[in-house]
């Protein structure tokens, strides 16, 4: 099986590290990822400057391409020019933090995922909750991460298809709860604004906005999480309301 491998914390990230590692054992592993911190860029791509690509070589780890550019820019250009075949399936991540509820929307990590669906293959983003007071352990959270991706597989996924993995922040001789197949919790994330003044007297705003998992129903990957269960989410890139358009359409005559 070959894989390619992408995130939106940058190459040389040491989630995208230890994913690789994990993923080794699946198959051959591809990287193609930004060359810089791309977190909260969402599915913007690169139409206006070209993109710079340059090989990179992780220390104990892999040697893969840089990208000057986006997520999702990574996976359009790896499966059109840097790849020599269709990979049989995407991975983004292991991304520094949840992506859960409405973050989906603003993340790179699961644009990457849904680029490679766009492009007719099945994609797999998984990130890591992170929670002050436990220690980050992305060596863990990528082998919960790659036996999560192996279940999956094992299931079924077909080519356009996405899934979203959120692994919980868990102690060190702590185990998940459990897994968990859940919806996208839609709520509105909360943001919050610093005011500021610069030495010329103009006024700037800083967001320091800090993601919680908060109060949710009980059926959603931001309850599960908080929770301590893997979650697995299955995601789409229609936008349409289907509901709505088959209420607004004119009713046929007999």
């Amino acid at each position: 099986m070959l894989i390619l491998l992408t995130n939106d914390d940058g190459i040389t990230a040491p989630g995208i590290l230890a994913m690789y590692r994990e993923l080794k054992k699946l198959g051959e592993v591809i990287v193609v990822a930004p060359e810089t911190v791309q977190s909260g860029t969402g599915h913007g791509i690169t139409l206006l400057m070209p993109l710079l690509t340059s090989q990179v070589t992780i220390e104990n780890g892999f040697t893969g391409t840089a990208v000057d550019g986006r997520p999702a820019d990574c996976v359009k250009l790896a499966i059109n020019q840097l790849l020599p075949t269709r990979p049989d399936l995407v991975v983004s991540g292991l991304n520094a933090g949840a992506n859960v509820g409405i973050n989906v929307l603003y993340s790179g990590t699961v644009a990457a995922a849904l680029e490679a669906a766009f492009l007719g293959l099945p994609a797999i983003a998984t990130s890591l909750h992170l929670k002050d007071n436990v220690p980050t352990d992305f060596a863990k959270a990528a082998k919960i991460s790659r036996e999560t991706i192996e279940e999956i597989l094992t299931h079924g996924l077909t080519p356009g298809q996405i899934v979203s993995v959120n692994i919980p922040a868990l102690l060190p001789n702590q185990s998940p709860a459990g897994t968990r197949i859940v919806r996208q919790c839609t709520r509105p994330f909360i943001d919050t604004y610093e005011r500021r003044q610069d030495p010329h007297g103009r006024v700037y705003f800083w967001n320091n906005s800090v993601f919680a998992l908060g109060e949710t129903d009980a059926d959603t990957d931001v309850a599960a999480l908080r929770d301590n269960f893997v979650t697995i989410t299955p995601l789409q890139f229609d936008l349409t309301d289907h509901n709505q358009t088959r209420d607004w359409a004119p009713k046929k005559s007999i």
